[in-house]
């Protein structure tokens, strides 16, 4: 296992105050790229005290180096949020302290920042898509350490990927809104055109459908992850065009807070957001990402690490439903946690035949399940969305 050196504390103190300095320089990046969000400030490398969770820690002999490489803020009430709170998991479950970086775009930044944390780190957690081929190159260049990438398909011999699948979570908020509906007009506010958002978009509509099979969804792309401005006007649009409940792929709370304030049902992405509108709030695919974490660095420890393309779910836990709002009805509870059981059993897979495009072609035969390399490459919208996939 890679050490930091001979200087110890000295080194540790220069390595970290360079690397801040470097980061303060960093510009913003909002392209679309298959990734979690965009930057909206300049990274900074965390060194706050040691009980807020954010500062390293001199490595035992035992005990790993571990960094984190965020899109956004830990405060994004979403995505970065529940990572931040799986590494704080993680740290407590193994007694280590970890390193992160904040904002980072997914840029030619997010390389030479996941560089600077490999030189002193033994283990490099990159959470977002967009920084799948920077991870790779980083891989290459630093054989001794062990990269783990959120969401992405490329490995090396000391890379690995994990994800989950979020999408059985989605379909389960699609039954809730398919019930909750008055006008059987639902709205999606999508991140980026990619697959990821596609098939969580397509189960959410299939879970709304099975319960309410005139069930319309309009879709609007933001082309963001986390902007709430553009997330609130684009809820604002569905909720204009007639849509009475929606659920927003997107990094914060933006869409819910919208939708309260016409009165309208709303989930969000990521994290339990029934907090910022508790009254109006539906529910969400949420993700508790602690318990991979845990292991993944154990495994490092106990030297049985390997590279793998990890996929979690509900039976594992990776993947999970937040409460319901206060005003979600009894019956309809009943009706999503009946489902989340068959889902978590392997009795309901979500993408099983016959589904059609919005087109009106058969693209899963009856009978027939898509398998998770399948899903993953999705690129049509099934029956009952509105709207294109933009190229």
């Amino acid at each position: 296992m890679k050490k930091r050196g001979q200087a110890a504390v000295t080194f540790s103190l220069i390595t970290m105050f360079l690397l801040a300095v470097i980061l303060s320089g960093c510009g913003t990046n909002n392209t679309a790229s298959n990734t979690n969000a965009a930057a909206t400030e300049a990274p900074a490398a965390s060194t706050a005290p040691a009980d807020s969770g954010a500062a390293a820690t001199e490595p035992t002999a035992e005990k790993p180096t571990v960094a984190f490489v965020y899109i956004g803020p830990p405060g994004d009430g979403g995505y970065t949020y529940q990572h931040d709170q799986g590494r704080l998991y993680m740290e407590k479950e193994l007694g280590i302290k970890a390193d992160f970086v904040e904002n980072v775009p997914e840029s030619a930044d997010a390389e030479r920042i996941i560089t600077e944390l490999a030189q002193n780190h033994d283990i490099v957690f990159t959470t977002s898509f967009g920084y799948m081929d920077f991870t790779l190159n980083v891989a290459g260049k630093f054989p001794n350490v062990k990269f783990l990438h959120a969401s992405g398909y490329k490995t090396a011999e000391n890379m690995g990927t994990y994800f989950g699948k979020n999408y059985q979570a989605s379909y389960l908020s699609g039954i809730a809104a398919g019930k909750m509906t008055k006008k059987n007009h639902l709205g999606y506010v999508g991140a980026f055109p990619i697959s990821e958002v596609i098939y969580n978009l397509n189960a959410f509509t299939l879970g709304a459908q099975s319960v309410n099979p005139d069930i319309k969804v309009d879709v609007v792309w933001t082309n963001t992850w986390y902007d709430p401005a553009t997330e609130r006007q684009a809820a604002i649009s569905l909720l204009d065009k007639g849509a009475d409940v929606l659920l927003a792929y997107q990094d914060s709370p933006a869409t819910l807070q919208a939708a309260a304030e016409r009165g309208a049902f709303a989930g969000g992405n990521d994290s339990d957001m029934g907090k910022y509108a508790p009254d109006n709030y539906l529910t969400n695919p949420v993700w508790n990402w602690g318990p991979y974490y845990v292991k993944a660095v154990q495994s490092v420890m106990d030297g049985t690490w390997k590279s793998e393309r990890y996929s979690g779910d509900m039976a594992d836990g990776m993947v999970e439903l937040a409460p319901f709002g206060n005003k979600v009805p009894e019956d309809v509870k009943q009706l999503v946690e009946d489902a989340k059981t068959r889902i978590i059993s392997g009795e309901l897979e979500v993408f099983t035949g016959p589904i059609s495009d919005n087109k009106g072609k058969v693209v899963v035969q009856e009978g027939q399940k898509l398998t998770l390399e399948e899903v993953l490459a999705m690129n049509w919208l099934v029956q009952g969305v509105e709207g294109s996939i933009p190229q």
